[in-house]
């Protein structure tokens, strides 16, 4: 049996709306499959770093077992957009030819609110090892960049995970760090069972799982000019970035229990 993650890729055929002001701009839109998403572009400010982070953040968690939305690869045709009316969303859409990744559109989705929806300690403390290995600065109380759908906890925006590679130095240094931003985590208080977690997600994230999810990193999004580095090579830097935080995974376990402790 085949286990290694694959994504599909769809076509985009229609774009709804843009679906929030921000620098991303993401959008709802519709592709050939008949299905809604949130498309991300590659052409948006930060460029394919963000769909990099989106992906393997996204995939990471499902190989851990925690509701994500199915990720695709989107095609925007090169004739996409020409009709838009607004300028700046025209602009996104004529710089995003090609492949971009979406989000399957859960309809009538709520976002998370701590105040109403209480997360068990088991959940929480997954949630927090999650985005304290993949130093996802953007899951506060702010912008929880989690959904309720139909009853259950979803997860979604990894975006801003693995803020390393928008410099790419010392990636190695970067994977030992504490990840002091975990602070701020909308589930820390409720994250009681973090070194229990830890065993079992190192268990679930062997280097052939995380060889497999990085693999599907397309060529198109690893042709940076500020790096001499081939695909290939950028591939295997984020490899060695994950096995290295999951070798000295103690260093943010620490970190967030000291958060935390001070929390309570």
């Amino acid at each position: 049996m085949n286990n290694k993650p694959q994504l599909r890729t769809v076509n985009v055929t229609r774009y709804i709306t843009p679906l929030r002001e921000g620098g991303s701009l993401p959008a709802l839109a519709e592709a050939d499959d008949d299905f809604n998403y949130v498309l991300k572009f590659k052409g948006a400010g930060h460029g394919t770093k963000a769909l990099i982070a989106e992906l393997l953040g996204g995939e990471i968690a499902r190989a851990l077992g925690l509701p994500v939305p199915e990720l695709v690869f989107a095609n925007l045709d090169e004739a996409f957009g020409r009709t838009e009316a607004d300028e700046e969303i025209q602009d996104l859409l004529q710089g995003s030819q090609g492949l971009n990744l979406a989000l399957h559109y859960l309809s009538g989705a709520i976002n998370f609110d701590p105040v109403v929806t209480v997360v068990d300690a088991i959940m929480a403390s997954k949630i927090v090892w999650l985005d304290a290995f993949i130093t996802n600065v953007d899951r506060t109380f702010r912008n929880t960049n989690m959904l309720i759908w139909r009853k259950d906890l979803w997860l979604i925006d990894h975006g801003a995970s693995l803020y390393f590679h928008h410099s790419f130095s010392d990636p190695e240094g970067h994977a030992k760090s504490p990840f002091a931003l975990i602070k701020d985590h909308v589930l820390l208080p409720q994250a009681s069972l973090i070194e229990t977690i830890d065993t079992e997600f190192k268990v679930l994230l062997t280097e052939e799982k995380i060889r497999s999810i990085v693999a599907l990193l397309p060529d198109e999004w690893l042709q940076w000019e500020e790096l001499e580095l081939s695909p290939d090579e950028i591939r295997e830097v984020y490899t060695k970035f994950f096995l290295t935080r999951l070798a000295n995974s103690g260093i943010f376990i620490k970190q967030a229990n000291d958060a935390r402790q001070a929390l309570i």
